[in-house]
Formats: structure tokens, sequence, C-alpha cells
């Protein structure tokens, strides 16, 4: 079943294009992959996912983002959106302040302030993010004191603390050692039981080992868009191939 639809999506920057024409249906219960050379638009469109980009000064949007057939744009409310569809960003960015409070900010926000339940979705969270039996006994601490594989699993457990329905990643493990990295993936694999995830990455050997879908970005095109395999195995199109086998990007 799709859980999101573009259609026909244009996006501008004042003056400048960024993407054009992109239609694009990203499975429920997949992880959908964006690839591409830097600048692509690949992170321009994950933005407009959630409505990031509602914060930059200057941007239109023509076209339509369906969630579950819904206009995002149109007839839903922004804060309504992101607690259904979250974000965790290329650098970690905890909040400075304890690793509890962390994760109980956005239940706190949309109103829960009973202590058990609180605690329940910290503990909840922080083990579906595979972070619990390395944090649970300094849940007071700061949360930046911890490393930096740890802080971006913190961000995920953050993110999945509003029970979001789509879980954006943008280039979640870049900041990372491939310990780490390898963590980030197996949880993504393990979080798509659940949820949609869709994850911008410039590692390419990434997007073969986790997305069930893969779509290559090129000067705010789309230019191919299928499952992983066919993409990387008989792409298409001929610059899908060109990047693929390092010839430019």
């Amino acid at each position: 079943m799709n859980k999101i639809e573009v259609k026909n999506l244009d996006l501008y920057y004042g003056e400048v294009q960024a993407l054009y024409g992109v239609n694009m249906q990203i499975e429920e219960k997949e992880i959908t992959a964006f690839i591409g050379p830097s600048g692509c638009g690949k992170s321009t469109l994950l933005k407009t996912l959630n409505r990031m980009n509602d914060l930059v000064e200057g941007c239109r949007i023509t076209g339509e983002v369906l969630l579950e057939n819904t206009d995002i744009y149109k007839d839903m409310d922004v804060y309504q959106l992101r607690k259904r569809v979250g974000m965790v960003f290329q650098k970690p960015n905890p909040f400075p302040m304890s690793i509890y409070d962390n994760i109980a900010y956005g239940p706190r926000t949309h109103g829960v302030r009973s202590r058990v339940a609180l605690d329940e979705v910290v503990e909840d969270s922080l083990k579906k993010a595979a972070l619990w039996d390395e944090v649970k006994d300094r849940l007071k601490k700061s949360a930046l004191g911890l490393s930096g594989g740890q802080q971006q699993r913190l961000c995920i457990a953050r993110a999945l603390a509003v029970q979001p329905e789509v879980i954006l990643m943008d280039e979640p493990t870049s900041a990372l050692d491939p310990i780490s990295t390898a963590k980030i993936e197996d949880l993504a694999l393990e979080l798509k039981n659940a949820y949609t995830i869709v994850m911008v990455t410039h590692n390419m050997q990434q997007a073969t080992r986790i997305s069930d879908k893969t779509g290559f970005f090129l000067m705010g095109k789309v230019v191919e868009y299928g499952t992983t395999e066919q993409v990387f195995s008989m792409p298409r199109e001929k610059e899908t191939e060109n990047y693929i086998t390092g010839r430019f990007g």
C-alpha cells in the first residue's frame, strides 16, 4: 500500500528551481533510499515530506504530497503532520538536557503528563532504538555525554517517542564510524516492520544493503525509481548506470 504519494512536484527557492516534476509512490513499511550526487535534490525532496521547507524563506512548491491520500500542504496541520512523519538529521542533534528528557520532550508537547506513561514511552523508545541497555542506568545524565553513534540512536528514539508512521532520515550515518553505521542500518531494518522509512544516503552500498526501493536523483529530477535490485543491477537509464559504476558523481 502507498504511504506517501508525490505528484508533479516542482519546488523553487526564489527564482531557482530545485525540483522538477517529481512523481513517486512510497510504499508502507519499506525502506526507500534516495541516492545521487550532492546538490541534486534528494534532501530537498525529503524535507518536503514533512514540510521542513516551510522554514526556508522564498520556498515555493507546486504539485501534491499525499500522506495516505491527504494533501499535507492543503489539508493537514503541520503540527499533526510532524507527529506522523518524524525526522532524523545528518548530524546527531540531541537537546542539551538529560537522556530521559530528550525522549520525553515530544510526548510532553503532545500533552502526556503522567510520569508512569512517560517512563513507559522512554523505555519503549530506547528499546526500539537499541539503546536501552547502554543508557538505562544513566537516564538523568546529559545526552551530550553519549558517543556520536549513541546520540544518533537517541535521536531516532526521540523521533519514535511520538509514535510516528513515517521516519525520514537525512544521511543518518554520514558522521558515524563503521560500527555505529552498522548499528543504525540494523536498526532501520528492524524498524521497517512497524514504520515506513525514507532515507537519503551518499553511500550506495548502504542503499543496496538495506533499502527496498531506490530513487536516483540528478539535477533536481528523479531519473530512475524502482526496486533497489533493479536500479543497481539493471538500471534503465544511462545516467543511473554511469553514477552507480562510478563514472561520475
